[in-house]
């Protein structure tokens, strides 16, 4: 049996290498070095290393940290997914966790409350070779003339300042009091790539995440560490499950918790 199980582990190794590969080539379509957002499990000695906590990097090493949207607690977000012919839009539910993920949840909380998710698309989507990924919110795909091969390069500009907004990396350890930022770790984070989980996609550099997440397909432990999960599919995975490349978000609202969400006054 012993002998089985190590036969099987090197073929699984390469798959996913494969689609990583996948992921990462495809949101570079345009440009090698753009700021595309996809999932990657590489961790490198420059990233990942010991870093501060929030209460010495918001004053620190976090620039701009605390003009951003924070969650203070849990919210409830509901997707209604047009799924390419289907008459009948479906929905998700999703908890948004700002207790361990105050900036990121916040980040999307905020974002869905300014409508920034609505009729965008779900631009990369991967199954193959097995369970992966379904990745959207690039604002670009809400032009439905946008160039496909363009998708995954885009995020949320704020239009008062007409720039990018980019939120650093989020990841707080089990047992610790407070989230790292803007470094991957080597530890067990709280929240953790299970099948259903939400989490931020975003380029090579740490802090690049701005408003495109994806759902987990399956169980991605491998991810763990290097990108910012900050909640959890509650109610319709079997809607997450059947999203093609293309379908469009109808709408994203915020149910519950939105007096959790924090703004820069």
């Amino acid at each position: 049996m012993q002998l089985l199980t190590m036969r099987f582990k090197f073929p699984q190794f390469f798959v996913v290498l494969l689609m990583i590969g996948a992921l990462t080539l495809g949101g570079c379509a345009s440009n090698i070095t753009s700021s595309s957002a996809s999932p990657t499990a590489t961790a490198t000695s420059d990233t990942t290393t010991s870093a501060k906590t929030v209460s010495e990097t918001i004053s620190e090493s976090v620039p701009g940290i605390k003009s951003l949207p924070r969650l203070e607690g849990k919210a409830t977000v509901v997707m209604t997914v047009k799924r390419g012919e289907v008459v009948n839009p479906t929905q998700i539910e999703m908890e948004i966790d700002g207790t361990n993920a105050p900036i990121t949840g916040g980040n999307f909380v905020d974002l869905v409350q300014k409508g920034v998710y609505d009729g965008l698309v779900f631009h990369r989507v991967v199954r193959e070779p097995q369970p992966f990924v379904v990745q959207g919110g690039d604002p670009q795909g809400k032009d439905p003339k946008f160039p496909e091969s363009r998708l995954g390069t885009g995020g949320y500009i704020n239009p008062q300042i007409k720039t990018e907004r980019r939120i650093p990396l989020e990841i707080k350890p089990k047992g610790a009091k407070d989230p790292i930022y803007s470094k991957t770790i080597t530890e067990k984070p709280v929240l953790q790539h299970k099948q259903g989980a939400i989490a931020m996609a975003r380029s090579q550099s740490p802090d690049s995440a701005s408003s495109q997440f994806y759902f987990a397909l399956a169980d991605l432990s491998f991810l763990d560490g290097n990108y910012a999960v900050f909640g959890n599919v509650t109610k319709g995975f079997e809607v997450v499950n059947k999203i093609q490349q293309g379908d469009r978000i109808e709408s994203a609202k915020v149910t519950k918790g939105a007096e959790n969400l924090k703004t820069a006054q």
